[in-house]
């Protein structure tokens, strides 16, 4: 850290609300010592007892909204298999193996679920929209049952939308058992219904943010000498679940923080060493994602030049962000900051080698992106990502990320960025 750690624990204690006793961790050699983070976090509390999921009604009027897209794209059905698209629509929640288990949403027209036959009591456990479930023995054909719902529903041509998560061989099989329709994107239909956030969503990615502030505050406080990225995962981790989630923040040590994604690198913790640290968690589904950048002891000249940087970069990106503004106005934005420094504009090194970035909600990367390109103009509701990293190749790397989301107002944090590279948290 870039202060005495006795002065940290002062400040994460006021901005948390509770003492961040000063512990030892774990190492390579004592990796258990995070526990299950009832013990070493004991000041925490889960905050989660306030939390307003998705209701019925909501989900309802979401596919309301679906079908209206459907109208206005001349899409007759749209085809989804489990992920976060039908957890959108129906709430459900399912793991995906070889077994069809599939959610056709026709223009018109009840729901239909295509189910195995010896998972039908579990999806009528979680199943609160539609009646029509079709269900298929092992020595029986899925793909059937999806051109039976289509059928019985008058769909015998024009376009049946397949949803982008959907895996090849699922579409395929639909396509040999029902040639006859044309297969288009369902993106019209799905982004056009995820991408712009109501009231709840927002509350949900607010808490989910406010909870990986806390993680962070209380993993940070807890680093020491001789740690490695794998000892810091475990307490944040462990951090999340006393605060009611899972979540976990990675961690990329000195030189292996300029990869953007991390290294394998096996790197132990020393005094004068950046932190990048990279993590979130989700609340009844809904994403964070924040980075926070510090230096473990006295941050050098060099430290402090490439942090300030980045930091006015990301300042740019939210100073230029607003309802009608392109997305790729937002990225450029923040290059500028760089070219005026001398740096590259594009995305070689040293510079920024990524977008400025991404749309944020049910899945922790979404639509829109900021980035080269897009010009799809910020609307009310859009969520996005904040983090136009900094690399210097073969020394380290910065990367400040926080939140925010677009209202008639302009850009909204959810949670308020670093003020310096010896305060983390404002």
């Amino acid at each position: 850290m870039s202060m005495h750690r006795r002065d940290f624990l002062k400040i994460s204690a006021g901005a948390a609300g509770a003492a961040f006793a000063s512990v030892s961790c774990g190492t390579q050699k004592d990796k258990s010592s995070a526990g299950s983070g009832q013990d070493m976090f004991s000041e925490l509390r889960p905050m989660t007892e306030d939390v307003v999921p998705i209701s019925d009604e909501e989900r309802q009027g979401r596919l309301e909204e679906a079908r209206r897209l459907m109208v206005a794209t001349a899409i007759r059905a749209i085809y989804l298999e489990a992920g976060t698209s039908m957890f959108y629509f129906t709430g459900v929640r399912w793991w995906n193996s070889e077994r069809m288990f599939a959610l056709v949403i026709p223009v018109k027209g009840d729901i239909g679920w295509v189910c195995p036959a010896f998972e039908e009591d579990r999806a009528y456990e979680q199943i609160r929209f539609g009646k029509d479930i079709r269900t298929w023995e092992e020595d029986e054909s899925p793909y059937k049952r999806v051109a039976e719902i289509l059928r019985d529903r008058g769909i015998q041509e024009g376009k049946v939308g397949i949803e982008e998560r959907v895996r090849f061989f699922l579409y395929n099989g639909i396509k040999k058992e029902a040639p006859h329709l044309e297969y288009v994107s369902a993106d019209p239909v799905t982004i056009g219904c995820r991408v712009i956030k109501s009231p709840t969503e927002i509350a949900l990615m607010q808490k989910a943010n406010d909870i990986t502030i806390n993680a962070y505050k209380a993993s940070i406080a807890r680093l020491e000498k001789g740690m490695t990225k794998n000892d810091f995962r475990a307490i944040s981790s462990a951090a999340h679940r006393a605060l009611g989630v899972d979540g976990g923040i990675g961690a990329q040590i000195a030189e292996a923080s300029a990869n953007p994604h991390g290294s394998i690198k096996y790197i132990e913790l020393k005094e004068g060493d950046i932190v990048l640290m990279d993590g979130g968690c989700g609340v009844d589904g809904y994403r964070s994602d924040i980075s926070r950048t510090i230096v473990f002891g006295e941050p050098s000249k060099r430290q402090k030049e490439i942090w300030a940087l980045a930091k006015k970069a990301q300042t740019a990106v939210f100073a230029k962000a607003g309802v009608g503004v392109p997305c790729e106005d937002v990225d450029a934005a923040a290059r500028q900051v760089y070219i005026d420094h001398g740096l590259p504009g594009g995305y070689e090194l040293p510079g920024c080698p990524h977008r400025a970035g991404h749309g944020i909600g049910l899945d922790g990367h979404e639509w829109i992106y900021l980035v080269k390109g897009n010009k799809k103009p910020m609307k009310p509701g859009m969520c996005f990502t904040n983090e136009p990293m900094l690399v210097i190749p073969g020394e380290f790397g910065v990367r400040l990320e926080d939140d925010f989301y677009i209202t008639e107002e302009g850009p909204h944090y959810f949670t308020m960025p670093s003020p310096s590279i010896d305060q983390p948290f404002a």
